[in-house]
């Protein structure tokens, strides 16, 4: 074999045999590459924004303010208006969505007849996409021909409440809305976490004699509780960040009766004047809280998990 020939398969026997350290260049740093600049960049210009006053509309550069954009929104009525409007919808609409997944996992866990399509036909609102809900739902709750206002006056459905036009009816309509769609999600996960505990658990409770009431307080719930504080947190931080569900039902109307802090980020960054930079201070303030509540919910799941 001649030099060449022997240049030759040495050079291919290494291309065949590539050693980690070049796996590792030829696929991951290109990939933390297309992370960094795809989402790492933005938000730190995003951070940068915040602290100026800049309008993407505007031609002109931006100003840097300090910290004008924060002491702005958090001195602003309207914006711990918008927050508590925020927080009651999550509170109350993460609350009946942890009871009702939970109780509906208790229920499909027993398995009989039809059982699997039943949970089959209850995940399918999940899938669906908020904004088609939204619009969805707004047919139903139409007060002409919606079948809401029927079920809730059968013999003149036009005299019934029209939820989405009343400012004490409008944050409820979009509750029952969002309880119907992500309860699934929360039983979803209840319902994988009921799988996992043994029978023999169960079966020695039976033995001596121990109370369903006893079986569920000892057994099913601590169990459970990990993934149920998953699901909680995992809904809470999207109640908090609720936007095309609500969007696509009232517009955060009537008036502002359902505000949230996410529409209002909306308006300020791609409506009127168009503040940027105040919106991106929004966005921050919005993050800080949903950090700060996240870390609270792990600190009880630890705790849950005995850690």
């Amino acid at each position: 074999m001649t030099a060449v020939a022997q240049a030759q398969a040495t050079s291919y026997a290494r291309r065949r045999h590539m050693s980690d350290g070049t796996l590792i260049k030829l696929f991951i740093i290109p990939t933390l590459i297309i992370l960094i600049l795809w989402n790492v960049f933005p938000l730190f210009y995003s951070l940068y924004l915040s602290f100026t006053n800049y309008s993407a509309i505007a031609n002109r550069a931006p100003r840097w303010i300090g910290l004008d954009n924060y002491a702005r929104i958090l001195e602003s009525d309207k914006f711990w208006g918008y927050f508590a409007t925020t927080g009651k919808y999550a509170l109350v609409s993460v609350a009946i969505q942890t009871i009702l997944g939970f109780g509906l996992a208790l229920l499909l866990r027993q398995k009989f007849r039809g059982s699997g399509l039943i949970t089959t036909l209850i995940l399918i609102p999940m899938m669906l996409s908020p904004v088609v809900v939204g619009l969805f739902w707004k047919l139903i709750y139409n007060p002409s021909y919606g079948i809401f206002n029927f079920l809730l006056d059968p013999t003149n459905p036009r005299l019934a409440t029209d939820m989405l036009a009343g400012p004490d009816t409008a944050l409820i309509a979009v509750i029952i809305v969002d309880v119907w769609m992500w309860t699934p999600f929360v039983m979803l996960l209840c319902l994988s976490g009921l799988s996992a505990i043994p029978d023999y658990l169960y079966e020695a409770a039976a033995i001596d004699r121990a109370s369903s009431w006893f079986q569920f307080r000892r057994i099913t719930l601590p169990q459970v509780a990990p993934l149920l504080l998953i699901a909680v947190l995992f809904r809470t931080i999207e109640a908090l960040k609720a936007f095309d569900l609500m969007m696509g039902l009232t517009g955060g109307g009537p008036g502002d009766a359902t505000e949230t802090v996410s529409i209002n980020l909306y308006r300020l960054a791609f409506q009127g004047q168009v503040a940027t930079g105040r919106a991106s201070a929004l966005a921050y303030i919005v993050l800080i809280i949903i950090i700060c509540i996240s870390n609270v919910y792990i600190r009880f799941l630890n705790r849950a998990r005995g850690e």
